[in-house]
């Protein structure tokens, strides 16, 4: 939200602040700051509310803005409302006034309060630099409720006013990915189609390229924006000698239902109690969700983060002795990478929640394995990797699975061959789904069945099968539904093909504990070697490529060849679930052994 408005700081102290009526609104600013630098902000606010009751009406509705301020930081909302409400009253073209009454609404739960404020913002012409912030937060906050189109066309307005906002760019650009608008990168404006590349997020540009070098200097660029860099001594150095059984930190704000949140629950009830101990320091939002209880319970020491800045975190970890701290978030969205910074630990090691290099100067190792971090990929990436000898990921074995619908159910031909992708739809490229839709031209009577994860994608995705000649009706779009129902989806289509340059992570273990095989195409930086990974370690090597021609030719073949697809089937059903991928007390060892070598290291 903007500052309070402050005018003529330099006026003088008022000497006798209860004569409203002789005081001008200088020196209410300047007593009210005062005050507040003294802490005593109650005082600050009756001082307002005494000027504004008895001073001369004029700036009457900046007293008032100054108020709300007040009143917001102290999360008093509703006088804090009757106070902006009040300045649009007196002044209906204060523009400040209706910035902040739309973040009281948006904190609220009232979005379309927020969203009108913001309009009338921009209706009223008021300066640049408040259009610009008015376009920013209409674009942030319908992004939030998934009117994608509207969100691009705002963010779109707020750069051509500004082309310079990195952080507005990158949105941009992500937004168009959710949607499927191909060409992701469309110049306008000033904005080039370099500019636009070089503002991509590490996320978004993890789905756009597999050129380990765009995505480090994606990664190193948010550091340097965005992560302060500590001049202070590592915090772990001024605590005790860590002695006793090895304590490892889990440090996340998806520990829930989220991708990491369903693959680590039994990464931390597995954990050997005579050796390990077993602390979560977490910033989850508090729900009843079971798969939240789940993994509370398996941690031994639940520290919440909610609400605590990051320094205040850090030193929480330090006093708990933590030997190595694992960050299962990165780079994504909620994260917060400045903890990381103070050296809590003197290990800190990042794995599943960002695929990649972060560049974060705080984090020493990547948790990896031989094929998702080959030596080449080494020079790209700032942490040095921890290769485990099967596979770099863990998952759960007691995922909860639904009865298996009917093909009719889910819309799908009962003797047709029913190709699959449920990855999100930010990671489809124009380059894989004109690839798959080249795939249905050579497979007589094959469906495509997909995630319709927003109306927008779903039409651009159609509107590129016309373009491709393919029917529209040979692409099926299935609705998100519960874990265990997605999870029975499986059973029903025949292969699954994977995304490219971001595989699936979480999904490719889904489909290959439901039994369904994957084509996936493996590439040169780690989240585009993830399925490859997965499938070296199930048993099936020869279902990951190396190019695009080759992921096209063995997802033909195998269309073609419904037999050799239901052995694949057999071999998943029979052996799958027994293979090194899903041996998860193994893995887990694998984990222990190095968190171990490595703490024992540092101790001494």
């Amino acid at each position: 939200m903007p500052s309070p408005v402050a005018l003529r700081p330099d006026a003088t102290n008022p000497a006798a602040p209860q004569v409203w009526a002789e005081l001008t609104l200088t020196d209410v600013v300047n007593q009210a700051q005062r005050l507040q630098q003294a802490g005593d902000d109650v005082a600050a606010m009756a001082l307002y509310q005494g000027w504004i009751a008895g001073g001369p009406p004029a700036l009457r509705h900046v007293a008032c803005f100054n108020l709300g301020t007040l009143l917001g930081a102290a999360h008093r909302d509703t006088e804090a409302e009757a106070a902006y409400r009040r300045a649009v009253e007196l002044q209906p073209d204060f523009a400040h006034a209706r910035l902040n009454l739309g973040h009281l609404f948006e904190r609220a739960g009232q979005p379309e309060s927020a969203l009108a404020q913001w309009r009338e913002v921009l209706a009223r012409s008021a300066p640049v630099e408040l259009r610009i912030h008015a376009w920013n937060n209409l674009g942030r906050l319908l992004e939030k409720l998934r009117r994608y189109p509207e969100a691009e066309a705002a963010l779109r307005e707020s750069l051509l006013l500004d082309p310079r906002q990195p952080s507005v760019v990158q949105h941009h650009v992500h937004l168009r990915q959710k949607q499927c608008a191909w060409p992701v990168y469309q110049p306008f404006g000033e904005l080039t189609a370099n500019q636009l590349l070089t503002g991509t997020s590490l996320l978004a540009m993890m789905s756009a390229s597999d050129d380990p070098t765009l995505q480090l200097l994606a990664a190193t660029r948010f550091v340097q924006e965005r992560v302060p860099r500590l001049a202070a001594a590592p915090l772990h150095r001024g605590m005790p000698p860590r002695s006793g059984r090895i304590r490892i930190g889990y440090l996340s704000g998806d520990l829930h239902l989220h991708a990491v949140g369903l693959l680590v629950p039994e990464l931390f009830e597995l954990h050997d109690r005579e050796k390990f101990e077993v602390w979560g320091f977490c910033w989850t939002p508090e729900s009843a969700q079971p798969q939240q209880r789940r993994l509370r319970a398996a941690l031994d020491h639940l520290v919440r983060l909610a609400g605590v800045d990051d320094g205040t975190a850090a030193r929480l970890i330090a006093q708990a002795g933590i030997d190595v701290l694992v960050d299962l978030q990165g780079l994504t969205a909620g994260a917060r990478p400045a903890i990381l910074s103070h050296r809590a630990a003197p290990v800190q090691v990042s794995y599943l929640g960002l695929p990649g290099t972060s560049a974060l100067p705080g984090v020493d190792w990547l948790l990896a394995d031989a094929y998702v971090m080959p030596p080449e990929l080494e020079p790209f990436c700032t942490e040095r990797a921890i290769r485990l000898p099967h596979c770099y990921q863990v998952s759960d074995r007691q995922r909860e699975v639904a009865p298996t619908p009917s093909r009719a159910g889910c819309g799908l031909p009962e003797d047709r061959f029913v190709y699959c992708s449920f990855n999100n739809n930010y990671k489809f490229t124009p380059e894989m789904f004109c690839a798959w839709m080249r795939i249905l031209g050579q497979v007589e009577g094959s469906v495509l069945w997909l995630l319709a994860d927003n109306e927008t994608a779903r039409e651009n995705m159609l509107r590129c099968a016309d373009a491709q000649g393919v029917a529209r009706d040979r692409l099926v779009f299935a609705p998100r539904v519960a874990p265990p129902d997605y999870l029975a989806r499986f059973r029903c289509a025949d292969l699954m093909l994977d995304t490219f340059p971001y595989n699936a992570g979480t999904t490719a273990s889904d489909a290959l504990w439901m039994g369904t095989p994957i084509v996936t195409r493996s590439g040169r930086s780690y989240i585009s070697r993830m399925a490859g990974s997965l499938l070296q370690a199930v048993g099936l090597p020869e279902l990951a490529t190396d190019s695009l021609a080759a992921y096209e030719r063995l997802a033909v073949t195998l269309g073609r060849q419904p037999a050799r697809v239901a052995s694949y089937k057999r071999y998943l059903a029979e052996s799958g679930r027994s293979s090194p991928l899903f041996d998860l007390p193994q893995i887990v060892r694998d984990i222990e052994a190095e968190f171990e070598r490595l703490a024992l290291l540092h101790r001494g």
